[in-house]
């Protein structure tokens, strides 16, 4: 059964070491860990006696570029989430459209991008055509979320009652309004916004039959040659949107545009033969980088962060054309002399 394979201290301690990944240094963290084995026992036997009850929520925000409220569960909270998206995932994921991409196994943003490229490529016949995309973006998901709904969308796959009741209570732990919204910061509410998105997606395939379709969580786009036929298609899914799932989508980013003039989406901004990074997404770049030379020259950041931070940005330009910023991030490095820039590939103008 379902709900036991999630209680399973086996479970759990795996769920704790997938979760901790990245997060060791913080101090909620290490204090679970200090007496772990006592955490997680006491956490499966109130699971089993269906005693458990959510902590309260920390809320702050951060921006990425744009401000956004996170609301942080305890850590308690996030292991037994992370156990019920080990275990849940997997059974809905099938479900889903292949060209659905947020917080799903082998897709992420790169493959979304490749998704975009691919449509315009396709429907083009390799740009020989010229051909337009719709985008469209709803208005504050996260908080719009409808409770009701979303609890009979996962019945649909759920029937153990021990298991509609557990999830019932972490979905009911958080409101925006009464009967309304997840946290932003909650592994399990990446796995609901996408059992409440592929009623969308499921609606623009099978009824409108969009064969160039593809969403990342509430951002999504549809590619055709014909823009009157694209324009029309607005209504039809705002219609949806509002009777079906009581969302509405965001005003000022409905959006119809030639692919030749760029195609702004998950942080690149592509065309035909070549995509680029988002303006704001360079600067933010190079920003970072150069805060983390400055806190390295101080003494307050280690030298191996800077080279974790570099190789990391060299594999997302790894996905554009990117030599231009590829020259600018080395140079602020090379202001910052670190004699192992050159062993991670890093190469220092002089």
């Amino acid at each position: 059964m379902l709900f036991h394979k999630i209680i399973s201290i086996e479970n759990l301690f795996r769920a704790w070491h997938e979760f901790k990944r990245g997060k060791s240094s913080n101090y909620d963290v290490q204090v679970f860990a200090f007496a772990l084995e006592d955490n997680l026992f006491a956490l499966h036997e109130e699971l089993v006696s269906q005693t458990w009850t959510p902590g309260a929520y920390t809320g702050f925000y951060i921006k990425d570029p744009k401000l956004r409220r996170i609301h942080k569960a305890t850590v308690r909270d996030r292991v037994l989430h992370q156990a019920i998206f080990r275990v849940l995932d997997p059974l809905f994921d099938p479900y889903f459209i292949a060209h659905s991409f947020s917080s799903r196994t082998r897709k992420g943003t790169h493959r979304g991008v490749d998704a975009l490229e691919s449509f315009g490529r396709k429907a083009t016949k390799n740009w020989k055509r010229k051909a337009y995309v719709l985008s469209l973006d709803i208005r504050k998901f996260f908080d719009s979320v409808d409770h009701g709904i979303l609890v009979r969308l996962i019945e649909r796959r759920i029937t153990e009652v021990r298991l509609r009741k557990l999830l019932l209570t972490i979905i009911e732990s958080f409101n925006t309004e009464s009967g309304k919204g997840i946290p932003l910061g909650n592994v399990t509410s990446q796995l609901f916004a996408n059992v409440y998105l592929n009623e969308l997606d499921q609606y623009v395939k099978r009824t409108l039959h969009a064969r160039y379709y593809a969403r990342y969580c509430d951002d999504f786009l549809m590619v055709s040659l014909d823009r009157k036929h694209l324009a029309g298609l607005i209504p039809s899914i705002s219609a949806f949107l509002k009777r079906e799932l009581r969302l509405e989508l965001h005003p000022l980013k409905i959006e119809i545009r030639p692919f030749e003039h760029g195609i702004d989406f998950l942080g690149y901004v592509v065309r035909p033969h070549h995509r680029v990074f988002r303006t704001r997404t360079k600067r933010r770049l190079l920003k970072n980088i150069r805060k983390t030379v400055e806190a390295v020259k101080n003494g307050t950041v280690e030298q191996e962060t800077l080279l974790a931070m570099a190789d990391s940005y060299r594999g997302m330009l790894g996905h554009c054309r990117a030599q231009s910023i590829q020259e600018k991030m080395n140079k602020l490095l090379s202001m910052c002399v670190v004699d192992s820039f050159t062993e991670c590939g890093i190469i220092c103008p002089t």
